[in-house]
């Protein structure tokens, strides 16, 4: 495919602005009389949208990272789970191989950067097609296409801050392909300039948006006033948080002239103006338009395991407010089916996404105890002598009486797998080294820990695909709006409540005792790691928390993979050390990439980098 080339700051190299990865205007325009063309007609409009949207990367797909649409390494990333092949991005990540000049590094920057000029460039041209502008509604429609493209724009931003902390803000002027070199060295805007100018732009966009799709058949994954709203919450608790919130460690990044990138003053109302953001979703949206999701039994009681499995897997359920439409879901379920060997080929994958034993021991008992609480009931003593819930008499202890959110994402060594209505019928997940998902077995398909990431995969058949794949969901709001509103006002009621109506969908007691605010922090902490766990947000909210130093350093464990001939063997069952990770203070953020530093000679570098 032809690409027009740009001299000036790299982040503007090779952009084709019309490339599709749906084979949509392959030949680029090389004359205003072909630019013309592609916005005289509203179907070519319609494309162009939609290359726009086509940046949204697809996060079912982490084992590629990289590229213009593939996910990243947020879930092998971070202390949830190993991916077990070694070209696997994240794998580089976990030892501390990757710096400025890593492929996938500038993949990201320039991926987004180059959806923010698509935006920008449709927003300024697609009032030229008359076939919009003169129908009935035609300055209706006009404003929310202008009004989806300026969403888009504000959510690549929002990805490259989280992801590199303060950013070059183009605004609406695009660089002319003929600028000059000097004509495009561009500073980074501080840090409280970004999120102000992305928290403008998704107010605009939300005055010209829809509530939700007008017809969720055809309009579902696109942008509307709710997601907008949603993820501008998003945004102010990120900023809220200690990383970008008056962060020592970035004292020394400064632009040429001086100015502060990242603010030296804790502010506390920041946290105060989060807590807004996310109530504000909530008082206009819930319980009519978005809700938590639960199946209920015949008396009308929550099932909790049906409704914590099932929430991922009902596409746009009532809990969803953004997701990808037509994702690589079969590659993540790939990951997460085990090898089975010698089974149907339908429960055959390769369980190569092992989950880790510390996510593993985050999940509380049944009755909503830690596992390191006296009053728990966990023991690691021995196999259980009867059925239990979603466990088999013979299970090792370790996974007997948890809480049904375990049995949702985790699957262990002696686990019945999910689809039993195969020709190979009800199949036992055996990861132990000899055993038919081992590591001996398996050649290069099996867990590195002894579990397998089970969250969000299917009943059938691995191989079937055409799902959508969930982004952002009202559980995450609640827990945002809670976490807000304990760092600004403890002891404000709705802490407790939103926290609590996870806990009940969940099935684990209710928070009744009155906590302080550090352990109502913890509580809350605990609550976004298990109930969000492998969906991309806990690799960021170690890093917002500043705790990723202890998190995702060190070694991380899972079973001894190495041993094991049956399922009571107990020298599988003995917490090994996988790998010891490396996580600097550098690794807070991502470093601008080196192709960028070396054209544009006013970009500074990430500290530490």
């Amino acid at each position: 495919m032809k690409r027009l080339l740009y001299t000036g700051t790299a982040f503007l190299l090779l952009i084709n602005i019309w490339s599709c990865k749906k084979g949509y205007l392959d030949q680029v325009p090389q004359d205003r009389t072909t630019i013309e063309q592609v916005f005289a007609h509203k179907n070519t409009v319609d494309k162009f949208l939609a290359n726009v949207y086509s940046y949204v990367r697809d996060e079912s797909d982490q084992r590629f990272i990289g590229g213009s649409h593939e996910g990243g390494p947020w879930t092998g990333g971070s202390d949830e789970a190993e991916y077990d092949w070694s070209f696997v991005g994240s794998n580089y990540m976990n030892v501390g191989s990757w710096g400025p000049t890593s492929g996938f590094v500038d993949d990201f920057w320039s991926n987004y950067y180059t959806a923010i000029r698509s935006s920008t460039y449709f927003m300024a041209h697609v009032g030229e097609c008359k076939e919009i502008t003169e129908q009935a509604n035609g300055q209706q429609l006009l404003a929310r296409y202008v009004a989806e493209a300026r969403a888009l724009r504000a959510y690549y931003y929002y990805n490259l801050v989280k992801i590199f902390g303060p950013v070059v803000i183009i605004g609406d002027n695009a660089i002319a392909p003929d600028a000059s070199l000097p004509d495009v060295q561009l500073a980074r805007s501080p840090f409280d300039s970004c999120v102000a100018y992305i928290s403008s732009e998704f107010d605009k966009a939300a005055a010209d948006l829809p509530d939700v799709p007008a017809n969720p058949s055809v309009d579902a994954g696109r942008m509307t006033r709710s997601v907008v709203m949603a993820y501008k919450a998003e945004m102010l608790l990120l900023a809220a948080s200690d990383l970008f919130n008056g962060n020592p460690d970035y004292a020394s990044m400064k632009n040429a002239d001086g100015k502060q990138l990242i603010s030296q003053q804790k502010d506390v109302s920041k946290w105060a103006t989060a807590a807004a953001a996310s109530k504000a979703f909530i008082d206009k949206y819930v319980p009519n338009t978005f809700d938590l999701y639960r199946v209920r039994d015949n008396s009308g009681n929550i099932d909790p395991y049906l409704s914590c499995r099932d929430v991922m897997l009902t596409d746009w359920n009532k809990e969803w407010i953004f997701a990808i439409v037509g994702s690589s879901a079969t590659t993540r379920q790939y990951e997460e089916t085990p090898y089975h060997a010698g089974k149907d080929g339908s429960i055959r994958g390769s369980g190569g996404l092992g989950a880790t034993q510390e996510m593993v021991d985050a999940y509380y008992m049944a009755n909503g105890l830690s596992i390191d609480d006296p009053n728990s009931g966990y023991t690691e003593d021995g196999f259980s002598s009867a059925d239990g819930y979603h466990t088999r008499a013979g299970t090792y202890n370790m996974y007997v009486g948890r809480e049904p959110r375990f049995y949702v994402g985790i699957t262990f060594n002696g686990s019945v797998w999910l689809n039993t209505t195969t020709s190979s019928g009800t199949v036992i997940t055996e990861t132990y080294y000899n055993g038919n998902s081992g590591k001996r077995v398996g050649g290069n398909d099996y867990s590195p820990t002894g579990y397998i990431v089970r969250k969000n995969m299917p009943i059938g058949d691995w191989r079937v695909g055409n799902r959508a794949w969930l982004l952002l969901r009202l559980a995450n709001i609640y827990l945002d709006y809670a976490e807000a509103l304990n760092e600004s006002a403890p002891g404000n009621p709705d802490i407790v409540k939103y926290v609590n109506l996870i806990r009940e969908r969940a099935g684990i007691p209710l928070i009744s005792e009155t906590l302080s605010q550090d352990q109502m922090r913890q509580v809350i902490r605990k609550e976004r790691r298990v109930e969000l766990a492998f969906e991309n947000v806990r690799y960021f909210d170690t890093r917002r928390w500043k705790i990723a130093e202890q998190t995702d350093g060190g070694p991380k464990h899972g079973m001894d993979i190495n041993a094991g001939n049956s399922l009571t063997d107990m020298s599988f069952y003995k917490r090994t050390v996988f790998e010891n990770r490396v996580f600097q203070k550098k690794h807070y953020l991502w470093p601008i990439p080196q192709k960028e530093l070396d054209v544009d000679k006013n970009l500074v570098q990430n500290t530490g980098w």
